[in-house]
Parts: structure tokens; C-alpha cells; sequence
């Protein structure tokens, strides 16, 4: 039986270690952007959801109120989505400035289970802007972030953007730990949108035409579903451009977000991100989600049961210690991921935390599996919401 699970650790890690190159690959292959000063003509209209958000809501705007971007070009809607603190004051306070304030409320009056997604929806509805851009409250963007996606678009001429986004870390372990997470996520979302192997993104920075939006339906058909207003919606436009959805790769247009605070709120977050797994009509998605997987419940797996029940293997008529098989796996599997991340590290600037990767593997690997099972299984918490 031990020999079994073995093999299939054995099969399932060589697929995890070429599906790593890969992405390396992939990911070193995007050139980065040549963004150079154009006379932009594209209206611009950026989209904010914002529940709760008097800490970070007037930090995120001034941020975009900075942009070099001619005013008259840009505008940007909030929408206040039941918020019961200073949100709607603090928005209303810059509301002279290209701001606009819609307020949920007005156009929902019963209760829903995708209140971002309402949001989006009726912002939109509202715009004025051939392009749409989406980014989060608690998100601070570059100077040059309007800029270069419309030059990219007028460039390019895609009807759906996929752009970076980094996490703001400290030096405490669970900013340090989501960081490098969430820097491999952003990796592997440039290289599988780059090479059309699946459709991902980040909602905090992402683009797309506003007539395109209408053309696929909106969010009908996934308005059902709590979260996935980026990833969901890219997939329902790949479906109908499946040449026309880019990932723009250039530092300047990289958002920052704050990193969550405690172990609870992250599990809490990754949690309602794989829940959206079986959700998606991208079926490609799935048997890499399934490797990943499964492979980190056999490395968690086999220790335990070496420990309790046999501590070697029969391979070819001779006995290996198990944990010393197992220990190479993973030192093999760390060694293949520093060098997918060590490119995306120094496109995020961040190199220095790759010092705590090795480090941080036993968590990983634990994370991997709670936060794939609760994800099937458990409901969570968004924005004071609890939703399964």
C-alpha cells in the first residue's frame, strides 16, 4: 500500500515540477509593455466597491486623483455597498474631484448573495467610460496607472485586461507568508493568460470594454455566486475573444494592496477564493488544481504514515527510508519553485522574502489543503457577510 502511495506521489510530482518550468517559462517570456506618451483619445471609467472602507477609501482615490491622466478622461464611481461607517462621508467629501458616490442601497432591496457584483453591474449602467476599470478600496495605485492601460488598450486593441497586482508586507510572518503566496499566484495568472491556458486575474486590477461587458451578458448566469466578479466574467469574455484577452506586464501599472492581518482573515480569504473552483465553465483550470492538490496532501501525508507505520520502501528489491525519499521531494520541490519565483520576484521587486520561502514550505503545503477542503465545504465571511 505505502509503495502505491508512493508511486502516485512520485507521478503527481513530476506533473507538479514540469507544470513549475512551465509557468517559469511562460511567465519570462511576456515582454514587458513599451509604454511611451501618447495623445490618449479612450474614456475611462473606474470602478470601486467599497463596504466598510473609512480606513483605506480616501488613500485609494487620491491615489487615482494623482494620476497623469487628463481629468476630463476619467471618471470614478464608488459604489457604497450598506456600508454603517464614514465611507459615504469621506467619499462624498472628494465627490467635486471626478468622483462619483452611488449608493447600493437604492437598487437593492432585497437580499442577494453577490452584493459586489450588483455593485459592479449598476456602476456600470452608469458609466460613461468605453473602458472599464475595476480596482479595490483598499488598494493604492501608481501614478501611471491610467496611462499605460489605455495606451496599452489603444495599442493593443484588447477587450479584456489583466494587470499585477503586489500585497504591501511588513516583516510579520503572515504579510511575509501571503505575500509570497499571492506573488506565485500572480506569476502563474500572467503565464497561463500570456500562453491562453486559463483565464485568471485579480479584480483589484483589471480592464475591460464596457460594450463587451453587455455583449457576454454581464454577470448573468454567475450572479448566483458570492465572489468571482474578475475570474468568472474573464472566462465569459475569453469564451467570446479568446484572442483579445491580454495580461499587461510592466511595473508602473503594478496595484498595491494591503495584506490581511491575522492567520484567521487569511485562511478566511483564501477560503472564498478556492471556493469559486468548481464554479468556473474553464475546465482547464481543474486537473491543474487537482495536481496541486493532491500533491500536497501526499507530502503531508506520506511523513505521518512512514512515522506510524512503516519507515522504508521496497523499490527494485531494496529498502529506502521513506522520510529520506520524501525530505529530497520536497527540497527538489522548493528548489523548482524559487526558480519559477525568482523572475516574478524581481518583476515585484521583492526578491528579498525568496530568503523565507524555504522556510515557510511545511505551512504551505498544510494551507494548501485546509484552504482546498474548507473551500469545497465550509462557509465564510466577506465584508461582515457569511456566505457558503
Amino acid at each position: 500500500m505505502l509503495n502505491f502511495i508512493f508511486i502516485i506521489s512520485f507521478i503527481l510530482f513530476t506533473g507538479y515540477i514540469f507544470l513549475i518550468i512551465y509557468y517559469r517559462y511562460a511567465f519570462t517570456s511576456i515582454q514587458q509593455f513599451n509604454n511611451s506618451s501618447k495623445n490618449n483619445t479612450t474614456q475611462l471609467s473606474i470602478i470601486i466597491p467599497a463596504r466598510n472602507e473609512e480606513a483605506n477609501i480616501e488613500k485609494c482615490i487620491r491615489s487615482i486623483l494623482q494620476n497623469n491622466y487628463p481629468k476630463h478622461l476619467y471618471e470614478i464611481i464608488v459604489v457604497d455597498d450598506h456600508s454603517d461607517d464614514g465611507t459615504v462621508n469621506i467619499v462624498n467629501k472628494l465627490a467635486m474631484q471626478n468622483v462619483k458616490l452611488i449608493l447600493l442601497k437604492d437598487f437593492v432591496t432585497v437580499k442577494i448573495n453577490s452584493y459586489k457584483k450588483k455593485a459592479i453591474e449598476v456602476a456600470i449602467a452608469q458609466a460613461n467610460g468605453t473602458l472599464i476599470i475595476t480596482t479595490d478600496a483598499d488598494c493604492i495605485v501608481p501614478t501611471a496607472w491610467l496611462q499605460t492601460i489605455a495606451n496599452f488598450y489603444e495599442e493593443k486593441k484588447p477587450v479584456f485586461i489583466a494587470a499585477p497586482v503586489s500585497i504591501v508586507t511588513k516583516n510579520r510572518f503572515i504579510e511575509i507568508f501571503q505575500t509570497l503566496d499571492f506573488m506565485a499566484l500572480q506569476g502563474i495568472t500572467a503565464a497561463v493568460v500570456y500562453k491562453k491556458q486559463m483565464t485568471m486575474c485579480n479584480g483589484a486590477n483589471m480592464a475591460y470594454e464596457r460594450k463587451v461587458f453587455y455583449d457576454v451578458g454581464g454577470f448573468a448566469g454567475i450572479d448566483n455566486i458570492a465572489s468571482g466578479d474578475d475570474m468568472l466574467l474573464m472566462h465569459k469574455i475569453y469564451n467570446e475573444y479568446p484572442n483579445r484577452v491580454l495580461f499587461l506586464k510592466l511595473k508602473e501599472v503594478i496595484v498595491k494592496t494591503a495584506a490581511v492581518s491575522t492567520i484567521k482573515q487569511f485562511i478566511n480569504q483564501r477560503v472564498r477564493w478556492a471556493s469559486k473552483a468548481d464554479k468556473y465553465d474553464d475546465k482547464r483550470i481543474l486537473p491543474i488544481l487537482m495536481i496541486v492538490y493532491f500533491f500536497n496532501f501526499l507530502m503531508f501525508l506520506i511523513p505521518i504514515i512512514a512515522i506510524f507505520f512503516n519507515p522504508t520502501i521496497s523499490i527494485r528489491y531494496m529498502q529506502y527510508p521513506i522520510l529520506t525519499l520524501w525530505f529530497c521531494m520536497l527540497v527538489l520541490k522548493t528548489v523548482v519553485e524559487l526558480f519559477f519565483l525568482y523572475p516574478v520576484a524581481s518583476f515585484f521587486e521583492n526578491k528579498r522574502l525568496l530568503w523565507f520561502f524555504p522556510l515557510l514550505q511545511p505551512f504551505h503545503i498544510f494551507y494548501t489543503i485546509i484552504a482546498g477542503w474548507l473551500g469545497k465545504f465550509a462557509k465564510y465571511s466577506w465584508k461582515e457577510r457569511i456566505v457558503k
